[in-house]
């Protein structure tokens, strides 16, 4: 048996693993594109996506562009036991970031120095709570890039 958990790229990280709904947004992430799911009725945006707007029940949706630009709302600095595969980089950040476009819009990330840096790759003593953020993507295995996040003044 191979020693590379299911799921996870050979360098260890966990896969983001889309249902039917979230598939476009990993679709334009691997294009190095952050897009929210909005309803192409009422034009509400929405995260995670989901089949029905809760603002008006239609199921026509479209992904809109977002600029990249956030700011951290809260974070997290995990410590073992964790997963194998982030074990050794721990403990590292994992930030929960409010879109510019739409504060009501949340994604769950980790703050690097570079795009390509580890995840322990920022002082931890750098997290703050409203610092700016701006989106920057990885690519974690051939056609899987995920959104990462660099301080906006580093």
């Amino acid at each position: 048996m191979s020693s590379i958990m299911k799921g996870t790229t050979d360098n260890g990280p966990l896969l983001p693993v889309p249902d039917e709904d979230g598939a476009p947004f990993w679709e334009f992430a691997a294009r190095g594109e952050l897009r929210v799911q909005c309803c192409a009725g009422c034009h509400e945006p929405r995260f995670p996506p989901r089949p029905c707007c809760p603002r008006c029940q239609s199921f026509d949706s479209e992904w809109r562009v977002t600029s990249g630009r956030g700011r951290i709302w809260s974070f997290v600095r995990p410590h073992p036991p964790l997963l194998p595969p982030y074990a050794e980089q721990a403990p590292y950040n994992v930030i929960v970031v409010e879109l510019a476009d739409d504060p009501r819009i949340r994604l769950v990330g980790n703050l690097v120095a570079a795009p390509d840096a580890a995840l322990d790759s920022v002082d931890p003593a750098r997290l703050r709570i409203g610092a700016p953020v701006v989106v920057a993507f990885t690519e974690l295995a051939e056609g899987v890039r995920v959104p990462r996040w660099l301080l906006e003044r580093p």
